[in-house]
């Protein structure tokens, strides 16, 4: 079973990560992470990261990425 502390850790060295990723890092099914992940931030110990506007290629829209641009990040409170 993943722990918060392994959700912490986990993204402390990532130093910015969004729940699929440690999903997957964590082999932890993804509701959980992202459960533990706002839980971090209702703590006060990680802060979410909106997706803006810009995209490093210019063409987010038709990108295979360009998905990727609309995830949540995360990262620790330092």
């Amino acid at each position: 079973m993943t722990t918060l502390i392994q959700v912490r850790d986990s993204l402390a060295l990532a130093g910015r990560a969004d729940a699929r990723q440690l999903s997957l890092q964590l082999n932890a099914p993804q509701p959980l992470v992202q459960a533990m992940l706002e839980r971090l931030v209702a703590m006060h110990k990680a802060e979410t990261i909106e997706a803006d506007d810009s995209c490093l290629s210019g063409s987010c829209k038709s990108c295979a990425e360009g998905k990727k641009c609309l995830t949540v990040s995360y990262s620790l409170i330092r």
